[in-house]
């Protein structure tokens, strides 16, 4: 039982677990600025449009129950804009990352592109020196690229 306890604790204290909770608790904020967009601004445009009251008001009487279209409708809109808002997130992120390895591509290229150092004194030459200006030493075939 005690190990059982212990795997429990190192897969709580993991990093992605962390990250996860995070993200449901800032989902459920967000949740939260969805339905009132949905509920707040959304549902009375379209009932002012649809000539309905405040709300989108489809209830359908079936005997004893009621079928809540109006409610059914307001979840898909709401759904609707939450996967707008998070593909448009995602599509960001993935834009940033893209960017950042772009970025951390061009800084490799201008390491690979440094001058070539001479072997005796380690000081930066200019390419296709026969000899060292700092040390005067002697570079056989002419310096090359560190590439």
């Amino acid at each position: 039982m005690k190990g059982f306890f212990s795997e429990f604790r190192e897969f709580i204290s993991r990093g992605n677990v962390m990250d996860m909770a995070v993200g449901v608790i800032i989902g459920g904020a967000f949740t939260a600025i969805v339905n009132s967009l949905v509920g707040d601004i959304i549902q009375p445009l379209i009932s002012g449009l649809t000539g309905g009251g405040e709300q989108i008001g489809l209830v359908v009487n079936v005997g004893a129950a009621q079928l809540n279209f109006g409610a059914f409708i307001s979840a898909i809109i709401n759904f609707i804009i939450i996967a707008f808002i998070i593909f448009c997130l995602v599509k960001s992120m993935n834009k940033l990352a893209e960017e950042a390895k772009k970025i951390a591509g061009k800084q490799e290229e201008a390491e690979e592109a440094a001058a070539p150092i001479c072997p005796h004194c380690l000081e930066e030459v200019k390419a296709g020196a026969t000899r060292c200006p700092h040390c005067g030493g002697e570079i056989p075939g002419g310096a090359k690229s560190a590439a």
